[in-house]
């Protein structure tokens, strides 16, 4: 498994475990024992112990801050109202649930979600293929059968490459930028932006949904020396008071997008695409290929270039 993955994973057991050691004296808290957290738990207890110092100080940088801003969290309305915490799968994602910490009040019907990442930004890995319709899966309305001729032509090709021989490299293939990146971009754009103009108001809502998520959440970054947290407060359902405690700090609303203004090749790459929408959104589409061996399918690398600035974002350093 990659050390990205192990790092990640490692992280959020470190946001789980810190959650309950903080608040276990002020409420009434749960961990639910799932496979994820088994997981989790086994990655964070496989780092030497500086490494799970690290893990642990950076993320009771973030919680410290977190109560602050979500009185929920540590009030309660009896002794019956149990904070529950929990991991979640990564099957979740798919359905365009980023989180992956849950923290629960079924008395008070809350929740939040935190989003843990290690020292990286990417929103999503998509793929493509000609078997993948990125319209029905991403934005709720299908792509034509334009798109899939033209890419189908290029995933052909792989698919033949393949069969011929399951050894093929990527590199084996001459001007692949030309051959298969470039057109399959084209391709992918041009159908982005007529789903666009077919669909007013909807495809550039729901593209923000698959990508940040359906349900609002905290991002908490751990980076070196300092933590950052992002609130995507879409929904309105972060920072709401309890009873007469409001929080320390007021999160401000997201505005989703309407329309998509521009997709555009980024200066002088033949593998990233930019997707510029109104309300001050920008998305990155980097294509690659994710395994060194030829298939017919292709990656996308996804990354929030910029976010509306009432995005609230918060940097803790953690002296470490």
């Amino acid at each position: 498994m990659a050390s990205q993955t192990i790092n990640g994973k490692a992280f959020e057991y470190a946001l789980l475990f810190e959650f309950y050691e903080r608040l276990k004296t002020i409420t009434s808290v749960s961990i639910t024992e799932n496979e994820p957290y088994k997981t989790a738990k086994g990655f964070f207890d496989g780092f030497s112990e500086p490494e799970q110092d690290t893990f642990r100080i950076t993320a009771s940088a973030s919680i410290n801050f977190l109560i602050d801003i979500e009185p929920r969290l540590s009030n309660g309305i009896s002794k019956d109202d149990i904070l529950v915490l929990e991991l979640v799968s990564d099957q979740a994602g798919q359905t365009g649930d980023v989180r992956d910490v849950l923290i629960i009040r079924s008395l008070q019907k809350w929740e939040i979600g935190v989003s843990a990442k290690n020292n990286h930004r990417a929103v999503k890995h998509s793929r493509l293929s000609n078997k993948i319709n990125f319209g029905e899966k991403w934005l709720g309305v299908s792509c034509s059968d334009n798109y899939f001729k033209e890419v189908n032509q290029i995933f052909k090709m792989l698919a033949d490459l393949r069969e011929k021989d399951k050894t093929t490299k990527w590199t084996s293939i001459e001007n692949m930028h030309q051959v298969v990146y470039i057109p399959i971009l084209n391709a992918f754009r041009k159908e982005l932006l007529r789903l666009d103009k077919n669909n007013p108001n909807i495809v550039a809502e729901n593209l923000v949904q698959y990508l940040i998520g359906n349900k609002d959440f905290y991002k908490v970054i751990k980076g070196k020396k300092k933590v950052e947290i992002q609130a995507y407060n879409l929904h309105g359902t972060l920072n709401l008071p309890f009873e007469k405690v409001k929080p320390k700090a007021k999160i401000p609303k997201l505005k989703f997008p309407s329309r998509l203004i521009e997709v555009v090749y980024q200066k002088n790459s033949t593998t990233t695409l930019l997707v510029a929408l109104n309300e001050g959104w920008q998305i990155s589409f980097r294509i690659h290929n994710a395994s060194s061996r030829v298939e017919p399918s292709l990656k996308f690398d996804i990354n929030l270039v910029s976010a509306p600035h009432t995005l609230f974002t918060n940097h803790i350093f953690v002296n470490r």
